[in-house]
């Protein structure tokens, strides 16, 4: 450095000293200046709460898998209100016995039995009895009971879950009861996602603590983050039980808020603590040491979070109630988080001061913030950036090619376990009335059109049988028709079957159903796919912008998390469309990958993989901040943030990983995805590729027009 470097360095370090902390800073020392009322602010919210949390997952909705507008959705409309509530939410009993027929005393007693339980429950509509012909099969051995939907999607749902042990109980003497459908089969479905996600994250605990112990060297230190996240799902879980009073809240919220809310906790508290911790042993002062941490450690946190809301904030978009809740229920968590590690974290430091080591390990009193090792890292990709660039974009490059062959569906009856009974009910539905059976399709039609449609839709390929024509139950001018496919309903041929009967039924005439419902939901996601895609590139763009007023360093750090995001499904279809390694995590393929995974597990793995850029960048920036050489920005930055970003990392793939042992296919697919993205993307990207692009673009990364500055908040890192 020449001696006007020198000069300029003091300059800034004595107008550093000397100018008053930003507002995360002046919040730390509030903070720790009068810790009982911010402590008492904290527990009284947490009990408030935490009263609301243990009826979370018995509160929120078990439906919303729907397309908001859509065809099907009001053909489902349609025929709850004008025929007897028989719509795709009606539940289907199915009842049967090798020995005896549906005539037979014991099993019209069952039946019975069925629909006076099923009578005073105001959920259930019109009881339709097995009819000759249409829900009894030829044999006379299986006969299937319509209990219609009289209340909300959700609502079926949760009547589902409240009869199912009474009906399945009505199984003796020969005789078996399955309750199937589509409200069934999200009942099943959510407790079969439920059991496994508590499992994994029961788990997960012990992991996280074991890798914590080991990065920070202190259970202190290390318990911090896990107490940290405790509370802020605690407040999490509360939240969205009044929220549901407001709007239903799918259920799936809670279960991946527990799962992000645990990895961005201990993220943000990993890089807020090992700061402090930094800090304190620099200047021996806890309330200075917190406000330093705030004011470096805290912007790039707050701006992570900032960056995390808006990619979750684009799956808003979807006209599907229950994918905008899941991103509800994130967001929620990840402001609860968020608000936990800026307000409360800095609290429980100041409070602890050099107690924070405390039951440390030996290696813990020689542990520096800036790592060594990382910094013969960064000494190693400084020297030699070229073939470290080209293998690690080479690797990332190919494991994305396979993304292109990507084919997404709706889950099918799979992934529901095989002893439940609502996938027991489907298998006997395929067995004795056809392969289509359980996912007919319906048309509502004016009655005048009923005749001419019945027509069509017989003779309309990939369609086994049309029952007659039903007339309205409340005198109005509608027609309900059933389409029986003649292929499994998640077969991928239905597309083309429900294309093709809704180009030759009358216009007035609407297509529906269950299979449908699942297809017009596919559309809406492939449809703003594109579109959240863009909003999220964009916005990550802009807030990278605004921390760094860098345009180039902005720019790669969007696109490298773009290539580590595209990896991940590359992977994602090698398994779980592919079948590769299915044998060793113990699933069948389904063939694809289910409909909701791109939109939501994009902005998912956008958001953590601009959560590490944002670590890192900021503390590149900070260093030249202070010494205006990229080179020392690139090598210290990594020296400082590299420890943190490689124990974060192993965090979050351990909890994303241990729900790869869960048996239902749609936690697993997160898990194995997610996990896989934050592997690809801390190891390529943020401690390879991204250190290469900073030594690569020198000062040039660092370059922003006068124009731009002027037009940007002004926002630093450093602090002296």
């Amino acid at each position: 450095m020449t001696s006007t470097d020198t000069a300029r360095d003091a300059s800034d370090s004595t107008s550093e000293r000397d100018s008053p902390p930003g507002l995360l800073g002046r919040i730390g020392g509030w903070g720790t200046d009068h810790r009982r009322i911010l402590f008492g602010t904290w527990l009284a919210a947490i009990i408030v709460l935490g009263a609301f949390a243990p009826s979370v997952f018995s509160s929120l909705a078990g439906a919303g898998w729907q397309a908001n507008g859509s065809e099907s959705v009001q053909v489902r409309d349609l025929a709850q209100q004008h025929f007897g509530g028989n719509a795709s939410s009606a539940v289907q009993v199915v009842v049967h016995s090798h020995t005896a027929t549906v005539t037979d005393p014991s099993m019209r007693a069952v039946f019975d039995q069925i629909g006076r339980d099923l009578s005073a429950d105001a959920r259930f509509g019109e009881i339709v009895a097995p009819q000759p012909g249409m829900t009894i099969s030829r044999d006379g051995h299986t006969g299937i009971l319509i209990a219609g939907a009289n209340a909300s999607t959700d609502e079926m749902v949760a009547a589902v879950d409240d009869h199912k042990s009474e009906l399945t109980a009505l199984s003796r003497d020969g005789i078996e009861v399955y309750p199937t459908g589509a409200s069934a089969l999200w009942a099943d479905f959510n407790k079969a996602n439920h059991d496994a996600m508590i499992k994994a994250e029961l788990f997960s605990w012990p992991v996280t603590l074991a890798i914590m112990v080991l990065a920070f060297g202190s259970l202190v230190a290390a318990g911090l983050p896990l107490l940290l996240t405790v509370a802020g799902l605690v407040a999490s879980a509360g939240g969205l039980v009044l929220l549901n009073q407001i709007t239903p809240i799918s259920v799936w919220a809670m279960n991946f808020a527990m799962m992000f809310a645990l990895a961005l906790g201990i993220d943000y508290a990993l890089f807020i603590v090992s700061r402090f911790r930094d800090a304190l042993s620099k200047r021996g002062d806890r309330r200075r040491a917190v406000i330093e941490t705030m004011d470096t450690a805290g912007k790039a946190v707050f701006l992570s979070g900032l960056t995390v809301l808006v990619s979750l904030s684009a799956v808003l978009l979807v006209p599907a109630p229950a994918v905008r809740t899941m991103a509800v229920g994130i967001m929620l968590a990840v402001v609860f988080v968020l608000a936990a590690t800026l307000t409360l974290l800095p609290t429980v430091l100041g409070a602890l001061g050099p107690k924070v080591n405390a039951v440390a390990l030996p290696y813990a009193k020689r542990q520096e913030h800036r790592s060594p090792v990382f910094h013969r890292w960064g000494t190693l990709l400084h020297k030699h950036p070229w073939p470290f660039a080209v293998v690690s974009l080479g690797i990332l490059v190919l494991l994305a090619l396979p993304v292109f062959g990507l084919k997404v569906a709706m889950p099918s009856i799979s992934v529901v376990p095989q002893d439940s009974a609502v996938r027991q009910g489907y298998a006997l539905v395929q067995e004795q009335f056809g392969l289509g059976a359980p996912g007919a399709l319906q048309v509502v039609v004016p009655q005048a059109d009923a005749a001419a449609t019945a027509s069509a839709a017989a003779s309309s390929p990939g369609i086994a049988m049309v029952t007659p024509p039903q007339l309205a139950r409340d005198g109005s001018d509608y027609a309900l028709l059933q389409a029986i496919p003649s292929v499994d309903p998640s077969d991928p041929q239905m597309g083309s079957i429900l294309d093709t009967l809704r180009d030759r039924v009358p216009a007035d005439a609407l297509v529906g159903g269950a299979p449908a419902e699942n297809l017009d939901l596919q559309a809406a996601l492939n449809d703003y796919l594109p579109i959240i895609v863009g909003i999220i590139l964009v916005m990550g763009f802009l807030l990278l912008l605004v921390a760094l007023q860098a345009p180039l360093i902005a720019l790669l750090g969007t696109i490298v998390s773009l290539l580590s995001t595209g990896a991940a499904f590359g992977v994602a279809k090698l398994i779980f469309q592919d079948g590769h390694g299915a044998s060793l995590l113990g699933f069948t393929p389904q063939g694809f990958l289910d409909g909701w995974g791109p939109v939501f597990f994009f902005a998912m793995i956008f958001a953590i993989a601009m959560d590490y850029t944002v670590f890192l960048l900021a503390t590149a920036k900070e260093h030249y901040e202070k010494t205006g050489d990229p080179h020392t920005a690139q090598i210290d930055g990594m020296a400082h943030s590299g420890r943190v970003i490689f124990a974060a990392a192993a965090v979050m793939v351990a909890v994303f990983f241990s729900f790869a042992l869960a048996d239902p296919l749609p936690p697993k697919e997160m898990g194995i995805i997610l996990g896989v993205a934050v592997l690809l993307d801390a190891v390529l990207i943020r401690l390879i590729l991204l250190p290469v692009l900073l030594r690569i673009t020198g000062h040039a990364g660092w370059w922003s027009p006068t124009w731009l500055r002027r037009a940007l908040p002004a926002i630093t890192f450093s602090h002296n």
